[in-house]
């Protein structure tokens, strides 16, 4: 199949309840909905900026979220994601549940909900990178970050993963694909206040 052909889609976790975050900010507060300047100096919420950097190759996108988040699903709808919404904050739920949602797909993008600094153009290397049995991963100064992309044949094992467990367990027995990065962004998540602002 010829990489114009393939249909990759992106999932966009954004069902976690950022614990982390509510301990420095309040308890009422969602960090994806919480502003943040973009590099490009525009100020949105963070959820927001993650959707924005989505490149226009990926055109299957769905969002996994909790019902108790609605302007996060009316923000997804917005840029065009379908909206998954989930009982459960489970990393693993969350995955398997919209792997199973578009598994006829030829390869899925896992976006974390909380990274809005990625550039587009490390997002379209990682999908240029997906092939059937590989998983695709930006490396920026050494370190795997995100979003990480997922080949055809891991579908099965994507849709077997439950709780909060994510999918680092299959990074063992696969090829995996390093896409060497200049993006601090795909180290870049926002789990306290400060980090809302990329220096």
């Amino acid at each position: 199949m010829s990489r114009v052909d393939r249909k990759v889609g992106a999932i966009i976790l954004a069902a976690g309840q950022g614990s982390r975050y509510r301990q420095v900010a309040g308890a009422d507060q969602d960090k994806l909905m919480a502003l943040c300047e973009g590099r490009d100096g525009v100020a949105q919420p963070v959820i927001e900026q993650v959707l924005r950097n989505l490149p226009a190759c990926v055109e299957t996108r769905l969002l996994v979220t909790t019902s108790d988040r609605p302007e996060v699903a009316r923000l997804a709808r917005a840029y065009g994601c379908q909206v998954l919404l989930l009982a459960s904050a489970g990393m693993g739920d969350s995955i398997a549940a919209a792997v199973a949602a578009c598994a006829a797909l030829d390869g899925w993008l896992v976006v974390l909900g909380d990274m809005p600094f990625i550039l587009p153009s490390s997002i379209e290397r990682i999908v240029e990178a997906i092939e059937v049995d590989t998983i695709s991963v930006p490396v920026q100064g050494g370190v795997f970050g995100h979003p990480v992309g997922f080949g055809r044949s891991f579908g099965a094992a994507l849709m077997a993963l439950s709780g909060d467990r994510g999918a680092k367990p299959l990074f063992a027995s696969a090829k995996v694909v390093e896409v060497s990065v200049e993006d601090p962004g795909v180290l870049w998540d926002v789990d306290v206040p400060e980090a809302l602002k990329f220096a």
